[in-house]
């Protein structure tokens, strides 16, 4: 699927929006909105130092967390956004504010259910009795952007979701982008000087992505892109888009009976959180490296916990691309860190666009080499990202890095998945989930042979263990198949029977150290038997079809 806004944001565009009509109305506008956002920060800020000056009181944190909470709410949804962000930020925010900021993700005060039912009038261009034989009288729950209701298609019988944009956000939207950007002009320099990034440019970001947000005609697409991803997929829910009852900002959707991941402690005692966490971690990685298209904002109210152990997304309004060529840097900077190769890790930012073509990488070799090394993330069942991030973080101050935008989302999405999951399981370690998935695509999908091959040569010699542990834990992967080589074996034949290259590299390693790798061969075959990859009679049963292919792609070779 692809993901393309309509309303495209520009500073220029914004400046228009806010100053539409008469200057000086304009202008009144934007200093009584900065008039509110000083006094709700000088308000927090004020009871903040006072609080320091008291003995200590678990009271006092819960009443500032609580009043930092209702000031992001009255400041709108942009405040709201940056609420929700934070609030899985364990590695940023506190807990005791994290649980807090928590209730932003759909807990925010709601307008009138009045007001709700003109907005979906106007956009289903029909009265709602027409369209639903019941829906709720209160809304279900309220975001940033809009609010949710209950109801049921009159046609149909199906329940659904209702989602309802805010009234008049845009206008505040716009306002406090324009406002964002010319505090951010003020610090540019010294941010640019200091943090080595643009403060503007991030607000460029921000706002573009607010924007999107915005558009429900987007969402609407980013959901049947979502959907067919996931079509008849065992382990993930996506609901089911009702087109016809959708409009600029009304989007119907399939209702999802579930378990907020808000509510960590009710998932809990659904039972199989290690299955569920497994789910959720696989189908992240699947979003990235399969689809290209991932859910940018899976915060835990985004994200349900079904009854037959399925995960189910919902939102769909912050999703992001990331082209095929970018999914293989990102599988190749997986390989590269496992096998420790830290001057291609430097490449691949400069490849992924963290530093500007024709940048010296030398310098920051050792640096990656300090980060993957250092005590908390030496091996691979300690790694977690919120570590990992926060090191990386030191090399942006260092050198002259700039994460591009696609990439703080794919940050921010994996955070924010590890820290939902942290939530169920405090002992969770990501790889352990992870790379068992990684390591079924590399030994299944033909497209990754080359990734495959830099795994398993060490040193210039091939490493029959690397294979053998490969194995072993692309067994223990959840992708909703059990993990089956018999087609990657048959594509193995087919490419040996032309690739004299990869045939003399298979010799070399059967024949390495002047002795023959039997035992190697053995304990590999072993494995493949214990993991029920291959199944012998089939590969048996098919020789006579390889071997046509074969001799029909051969004869075809030298005819041409």
């Amino acid at each position: 699927g692809t993901c393309i806004a309509f309303r495209k944001y520009s500073p220029k565009a914004v400046e228009q929006r806010v100053f539409e009509g008469p200057l000086p109305f304009g202008l009144f506008k934007v200093a009584n909105r900065l008039f509110q956002m000083v006094w709700e920060a000088s308000t927090f800020a004020i009871n903040l130092s006072l609080d320091r000056a008291k003995p200590d009181n678990p009271q006092l944190v819960k009443d500032r967390a609580s009043q930092l909470r209702e000031s992001l709410s009255n400041l709108g949804p942009a405040f709201i956004k940056a609420g929700q962000v934070l609030a899985n930020r364990p590695d940023i925010v506190r807990a005791d504010y994290m649980n807090e900021l928590c209730k932003l993700q759909d807990d925010v005060p709601a307008f009138s259910t009045e007001k709700a039912f003109e907005i979906i009038e106007q956009n289903l261009g029909r009265p709602m009795e027409e369209v639903f034989s019941e829906i709720s009288a209160k809304p279900i729950a309220s975001a940033s952007l809009g609010q949710v209701y209950k109801a049921r298609l009159k046609d149909s019988g199906d329940l659904v979701a209702v989602k309802v944009q805010r009234p008049e956000v845009e206008p505040n939207l716009y306002r406090d982008l324009y406002i964002f950007r010319v505090l951010a002009g003020l610090i540019n320099g010294w941010s640019e000087k200091q943090l080595g990034c643009n403060a503007q440019l991030i607000i460029d970001e921000f706002g573009e992505k607010l924007l999107e947000e915005l558009d429900y005609t987007q969402e609407l697409r980013n959901i049947e892109d979502f959907y067919r991803n996931f079509d008849k997929d065992p382990l993930v829910k996506i609901p089911k888009p009702y087109p016809e009852f959708c409009g600029p900002r009304v989007v119907t959707m399939e209702w999802i009976n579930g378990t907020r991941c808000t509510r960590p402690e009710l998932v809990q005692k659904m039972g199989q959180v290690d299955d569920f966490i497994r789910h959720g971690v696989v189908s992240g990685l699947r979003q990235l490296l399969e689809f290209g298209l991932f859910h940018a904002d899976p915060h835990a109210g985004n994200i349900f916990a079904l009854e037959d152990g399925r995960i189910a997304y919902v939102d769909f309004g912050n999703v992001a691309e990331i082209s095929e060529a970018n999914k293989e840097i990102l599988i190749d900077a997986v390989v590269h860190a496992v096998n420790e190769d830290y001057a291609e890790m430097a490449g691949d930012f400069m490849r992924l666009g963290f530093l500007a073509n024709g940048t010296n990488v030398q310098p920051m070799i050792p640096a990656l080499e300090k980060i993957w090394k250092d005590s908390a993330v030496q091996t691979l069942e300690n790694f977690n990202f919120r570590t990992v991030t926060g090191k990386f973080n030191e090399l942006v101050y260092q050198y002259p890095i700039r994460i591009p935008e696609r990439y703080a989302l794919v940050i921010r999405s994996l955070l924010t998945q590890e820290g939902i999951c942290l939530s169920l399981k405090p002992d969770f370690k990501f790889l352990e989930v992870a790379y068992p998935y990684v390591a079924k695509r590399l030994l299944t999908d033909t497209r990754l042979r080359n990734r495959l091959l830099e795994i398993l040569y060490k040193d210039g010699n091939f490493d029959w263990k690397r294979l053998e542990n490969l194995i072993k834990l692309a067994r223990n992967s959840d992708g909703g198949i059990s993990l089956d080589l018999s087609e990657t074996s048959r594509d193995l034949v087919r490419v040996l029977a032309f690739d004299g290259q990869l045939r003399n590299q298979l010799v070399m390693a059967f024949t390495e150290g002047d002795r023959l790798a039997i035992p190697e061969l053995q304990s590999l075959l072993s494995v493949l038997q214990d993991s029920g990859a291959i199944n012998s009679t089939t590969i048996l049963s098919q020789v006579p079809q390889v071997s046509r292919e074969i001799l029909k792609e051969w004869s075809t070779r030298v005819l041409t």
